[in-house]
C-alpha cells in the first residue's frame, strides 16, 4: 500500500491523473474489435470526460496516434466543451503533457496534433485525414448523416482508425444506424452515477424533478426514447425528398412564420419554415427557426429565405401581433407579399390535418431538418413539445395548410 506522506508532488499528480484508477467502468473504452465506441449518457453523466480521456490516452501513450479529429456541433461548441470545458482536453492533462491550442489545432509536446472541426460544415472534412476521431453530441448535429459520412472518408491513417461518439441520445437516423452496426460498441451512463461530481442543487432541482419522466429518461438516464405513444407524427413518416430533376417541378413556395409573443432572454423561438408544392404533395425545404429573436431579426431571416427560395409569399400568424407583423416585415422589404393567418383552433386540432398528409405520404423532407423532426415527434396533445412552445411545428402547419389545405392560385412551376 502506498504511503501518501512519502509521495513527491509529481507522484501525487501522476496518481491524480491516472484515469483508470478514478474512472467508472463505463468511462473506459471497451475491449474488442470495434470501430466506433458510442457513449450514450445523460446530462452530467461523465461522457465528455470519457471522450477526452480516450483522446489523451491516444495522444500520450507509448504508441501515440496522430492526427486526431475533434468534431463538435459547431466550432464554438467544440472549443468550449471538448477543449476548454471543465472535462475538456486542456483541463485533464498534467503540466508536462498538456497540449497547446493554436487556432483550431491542438499540439502536444510529443508532436501529436488534433484538428477541431465543425459538424455544421460537412465539406470541411474534405482534404484532411485522421487516425482517430472524437465526435461530441452527435445527436445534436444539424445534418448528422452527411457530417458523419464525410468524416468516415477521412479516417484512413494508421493500422486501426477508430472513433468515439459521446452524446445524450435522441432518436435520429444516425444514432439508430450506429446502434445497428456490428462494429459499434455501446456504453450507457446515467446522470446519478456521477453524483459525486455534481452540485447537490442540480441533483435536487433537476434530477429530482425530471426523474421518471420521458424527458428525464432521455436527458438523465441516457435512454433512446422513441416517438410518443399518442404523437401525431412518427419518424417513419418522414420521407426523404429526392430533389433535383428526379423530384419533378416545384409549384408555389411559401415561407411560414410563427412570431414570438415577446422578445428577450425568456422569449419563445420564432418558427420559420419554408415549403413548396409539388404535384399533389409538398416538400419541406428548410427550417430557418430563430431562437429568442427580436422582431427585426426574424423579419430579416424570413425575407432572406423568401428571396433565397424565390418564394411566392410569406405566411405569417398574426394572433399576437396583428398588423404589427406585416409592418415589421415591410420595414425589411415592403415589396414582399404577406398573407396573414389567424389561429381560431388549438395547436393540436390545427396540426391533425397536416399530420394526415404525412400519413398519406404526401410530404417529403429535404436534409437538415433534424430539429424540426424532433419537435414534431415530441409534440403532444397539450400543444407543447417537451414542455415548450412548438414554434417549428406551428410554422410547418401554417406552411403546409397554405399549400395543400386551402384554395390556392394556380402554381407557378419552376425546377428546384
Amino acid at each position: 500500500m502506498l504511503d501518501a506522506a512519502t509521495l513527491t508532488a509529481r507522484q501525487v499528480q501522476a496518481l491524480a491523473q491516472h484515469w483508470p484508477l478514478w474512472a467508472r467502468p463505463a468511462q473506459l473504452a471497451p475491449a474488442g474489435d470495434w470501430t466506433t465506441w458510442l457513449v450514450l449518457g445523460g446530462r452530467g453523466s461523465g461522457k465528455t470526460r470519457a471522450g477526452a480521456e480516450w483522446v489523451r490516452a491516444l495522444a500520450t501513450g507509448e504508441n501515440p496516434v496522430s492526427p486526431i479529429a475533434l468534431v463538435g456541433e459547431t466550432m464554438t461548441e467544440a472549443i468550449a466543451v471538448m477543449v476548454r470545458g471543465d472535462s475538456g482536453l486542456l483541463r485533464i492533462h498534467g503540466d508536462d503533457e498538456r497540449p497547446v491550442l493554436r487556432g483550431t489545432t491542438l499540439r502536444w509536446p510529443n508532436g501529436v496534433e488534433a484538428q477541431i472541426l465543425s459538424a455544421s460544415d460537412p465539406d470541411g472534412f474534405r482534404g484532411p485525414q485522421f487516425a482517430a476521431a472524437w465526435c461530441d453530441e452527435v445527436a445534436k448535429w444539424p445534418d448528422p448523416e452527411a457530417a458523419w459520412d464525410m468524416l468516415q472518408f477521412s479516417l484512413r491513417l494508421g493500422d486501426n482508425p477508430r472513433q468515439v461518439a459521446t452524446t445524450t441520445p435522441r432518436p435520429t437516423r444516425l444514432l439508430k444506424r450506429l446502434l445497428g452496426d456490428r462494429l459499434t460498441a455501446v456504453t450507457r451512463m446515467r446522470t446519478d452515477e456521477n453524483a459525486a461530481n455534481l452540485a447537490p442543487s442540480f441533483l435536487d432541482a433537476v434530477v429530482g424533478r425530471y426523474r421518471g419522466t420521458v424527458l428525464g429518461r432521455q436527458e438523465l438516464d441516457g435512454e433512446l426514447i422513441e416517438d410518443l405513444p399518442d404523437a401525431l407524427w412518427r419518424r417513419e413518416m418522414f420521407r426523404p425528398d429526392p430533389g433535383g430533376e428526379t423530384g419533378g417541378e416545384m409549384g408555389r413556395i411559401v415561407v411560414a412564420v410563427d412570431p414570438p409573443v415577446s422578445s428577450g432572454p425568456r422569449a419563445d423561438a420564432c418558427g420559420i419554415v419554408v415549403a413548396g408544392r409539388r404535384g399533389a404533395g409538398a416538400v419541406v425545404l428548410e427550417d430557418g427557426t430563430l431562437p429568442k429573436a427580436g422582431p427585426l431579426d426574424w423579419a430579416r431571416r424570413a425575407v432572406g429565405l423568401f428571396k433565397d427560395h424565390q418564394a411566392d409569399c410569406i405566411v405569417a400568424e398574426v394572433n399576437q401581433g396583428g398588423d404589427m407583423v406585416r409592418e415589421i416585415i415591410a420595414q425589411v422589404d415592403a415589396g414582399v407579399p404577406v398573407r396573414s393567418v389567424r389561429a381560431t383552433r388549438g395547436k393540436w386540432v390545427r396540426a391533425e390535418p397536416v399530420a394526415s398528409l404525412y400519413a398519406r405520404g404526401l410530404v417529403t423532407h429535404r436534409p437538415g431538418l433534424t430539429a424540426l423532426e424532433d419537435e414534431m415527434c415530441a409534440f403532444g396533445a397539450d400543444g407543447k413539445a417537451d414542455g415548450h412552445s412548438p414554434d417549428r411545428v406551428d410554422a410547418l402547419v401554417w406552411a403546409l395548410t397554405d399549400l395543400l389545405l386551402r384554395e390556392a392560385p394556380a402554381p407557378r412551376l419552376r425546377a428546384i
